[in-house]
């Protein structure tokens, strides 16, 4: 069991990787949390209004639509670690503006929507970046087991910033969730600093001339000609759309099918947390790149469980099925994550995290508007059992490829029953 346990956290021996996980993890306690506030907010200033919830996600996440390849350059050309620290200092200070404007009773719906796009902007530059850097911490050797860390400090920081932040504005309001989010931003600042240069695990920069002809068409050409690097971004893409969208579908579940409070919500988030970490843990232990058709099942097992979330008709089935819903979710995104950053060569991994982060959160402008109308005018189940039959058909389609490029074939076996026979004594 101890040894279990060891090869499970192993990154964590590395120093610079442990200040890394620790920043994220104090910085994600307070996004979650802010998250919570944020969505409950607009609810508030918008008089219930999924539609008005679903234009504050896509502008969340326009920037990263529009701004992510360009990150992804970046990544490619100057010190990462620099990066982080610029992009952080940045959201500190959003969200020490937002607080103030929330404490002092002064915010407006069109504040939320400035609000949201500018940190949308700041986590466009973040994210690739961030995934991009986590090699440099760790190395290729501890890259699986880093990257299926990373995603348990990310469910980690689910599930203690909804609770956390469901009981804060049942006791408190909003005001001091955001006040909270914007002190817990600093940590990774602080952790960045501490780092050690000389330990990093990194490649030299290319020259200036050949940094400078590194374009974001160079890196979409690259993808390209690889279906191996397309196919998990195209499932993810789809899946991503269509059925990710549980921040703001839970809320409006929550709220308009159950008639229940803050608290309430932040269970649903929670729950589907408590899946997550434990999908997230349950790939640590792996050294090597995931297979395609680890990759396919998962995303039919999320998919599959997210359309029952939308069927069913009791809170208590809800937060059962949010359970395993968050585990595939995890493992698909994660186990996908892995083969696209295993399968791709070091002068190319900033531009191809940024498409990856692209086709994972690039998406939700597209999606976000129209499953906060579909809540708002056909109901919340409605919207995301939608989005599961979406991603169902798309990942099946997806495995349907692959068998027919494979030249393989699903085969299915009908065990015999077994006899019973009855003997005298």
């Amino acid at each position: 069991m101890q040894s279990r346990l060891s090869t499970m956290f192993q990154s964590l021996q590395v120093r610079n990787y442990r200040l890394f996980a620790s920043g994220q993890l104090v910085k994600l306690i307070g996004v979650w949390m802010m998250f919570i506030a944020q969505d409950w907010l607009v609810l508030e200033l918008s008089n219930d209004s999924a539609t008005a919830l679903g234009v504050v996600v896509a502008l969340q996440f326009t920037p990263v639509l529009l701004l992510t390849l360009i990150s992804g350059r970046l990544a490619d050309r100057y010190d990462k670690r620099m990066l982080l620290f610029v992009a952080n200092a940045f959201w500190t200070v959003l969200s020490l503006a937002m607080s103030v404007l929330v404490l002092t009773g002064l915010v407006q719906l069109w504040h939320v929507f400035v609000f949201a796009a500018l940190l949308g902007v700041a986590n466009a530059v973040e994210t690739p970046v961030r995934q991009a850097f986590v090699s440099e911490l760790v190395g290729i050797r501890l890259l699986p087991n880093a990257l299926s860390l990373n995603a348990a400090v990310f469910n980690s920081a689910r599930i203690v910033g909804p609770a956390v932040a469901g009981l804060a504005i049942a006791a408190f309001d909003v005001g001091p969730v955001f006040l909270v989010t914007a002190l817990s931003s600093i940590g990774p600042l602080v952790t960045v600093i501490q780092m050690r240069p000389a330990e990093l695990h990194r490649e030299p920069l290319p020259p200036r001339d050949e940094r400078a002809a590194a374009t974001v068409l160079d890196g979409l050409r690259y993808v390209g000609r690889r279906p191996d690097l397309l196919l998990p971004m195209v499932v993810m893409s789809v899946i991503g759309m269509s059925l990710f969208n549980f921040q703001l579908t839970l809320a409006a579940l929550a709220k308009t099918v159950f008639n229940t409070g803050a608290a309430s919500f932040g269970l649903f988030s929670t729950t589907l947390a408590v899946g997550a970490l434990v999908g997230a843990l349950a790939g640590t232990g792996r050294r090597s790149r995931p297979s395609v058709w680890l990759v396919l099942g998962a995303a039919i097992a999320c998919s599959a469980f997210g359309t029952l979330v939308g069927f069913v008709p009791a809170y208590w089935m809800v937060v059962v099925l949010l359970l395993p819903t968050g585990f595939f979710m995890v493992y698909f995104a994660q186990a996908a994550n892995q083969r696209v950053q295993l399968g791709t060569d070091a002068a190319f991994r900033g531009r191809v995290m940024a498409l990856w982060v692209l086709v994972f959160l690039g998406t939700n402008p597209v999606g976000a508007p129209l499953i906060g109308w579909v809540a708002e005018t056909y109901g919340a189940g409605t919207s995301i059992w939608a989005g599961g039959l979406l991603s169902l058909a798309t990942a099946l389609l997806a495995l349907t490829w692959q068998l027919r490029r494979a030249g393989a074939r699903l085969r299915f076996r009908i065990l015999p029953m077994p006899r019973f026979y009855v003997t005298e004594v």
